[in-house]
């Protein structure tokens, strides 16, 4: 059994800080958001939370970790139909990071999200609540704004249920994703495909952690925008 330390604590943050935001979000749009006055309100302030995750997570996806980056876990066709028949067969090839399918969710997932949080920028209920950019286009954008920020959120919806039936399909084949990104460790039967050096070796910390100080930049960047979409 190999061990390996994978996820760094950048990642591990931004993934349950984003699925709080997102649980948020939704229960204020779709429960009645009790005990909240104004539900909206609460749902565009997760929104901005969200946007911030997410300028954190593209920088970090480009400047960050071995297996944060997009160029080490976004693969081309032939991988993602060869793991396709893998799995099919019943055999998960051993990853390190997102597998070549997993990897092309994730992409998917983060841009409809983006698409998500930023539409939601230029909204408004015409009673009593305007997002902060709502006023910097015309009534027309906004209103194909909201239409796309309806019908991407069923696809949001559609896109999470996907991901938790991914993890129950992973945890029957053994491999346990969300002890994972918790402790930031992967206990793989064998060597990863994706592994930087293919020995097995338990903490490549060298190679798997981001520089901290661009962690700092990108959450200074992000916290930056939120605080002055916040003011608006």
């Amino acid at each position: 059994m190999h061990r390996i330390r994978v996820w760094d604590l950048s990642i591990r943050l931004f993934h349950w800080a984003l699925v709080g935001a997102v649980a948020l979000s939704y229960y204020t749009m779709k429960m009645g958001g009790a005990p909240f006055v104004f539900p909206v309100e609460i749902h565009a302030r997760a929104g901005l939370v969200v946007l911030g995750l997410l300028l954190f997570r593209w920088g970090w996806a480009l400047a960050g970790s071995h297996h944060a980056r997009v160029r080490h876990f976004l693969y081309g066709p032939r991988a993602v139909l060869g793991y396709l028949r893998a799995l099919w067969r019943g055999a998960l090839p051993p990853y390190a990071g997102h597998n070549p399918l997993g990897g092309l969710a994730v992409v998917v997932m983060l841009v409809s999200l983006s698409v998500q949080a930023i539409s939601g920028l230029f909204l408004s209920d015409d009673v009593f609540f305007q997002a902060p950019l709502y006023d910097r286009v015309s009534t027309t954008t906004s209103d194909a704004l909201r239409t796309l920020h309806h019908w991407n959120g069923q696809l949001l919806l559609g896109l999470i249920g996907l991901h938790l039936v991914a993890l129950l399909i992973h945890r029957w084949k053994g491999e346990r994703l969300v002890g994972a990104m918790i402790h930031g460790v992967k206990r793989l039967p064998g060597p990863p495909h994706d592994s930087p050096a293919h020995d097995g070796s338990a903490h490549q910390g060298a190679v798997t952690q981001g520089k901290p100080w661009r962690a700092a930049g990108l959450i200074i960047v992000a916290v930056g925008v939120v605080s002055w979409l916040w003011q608006l």
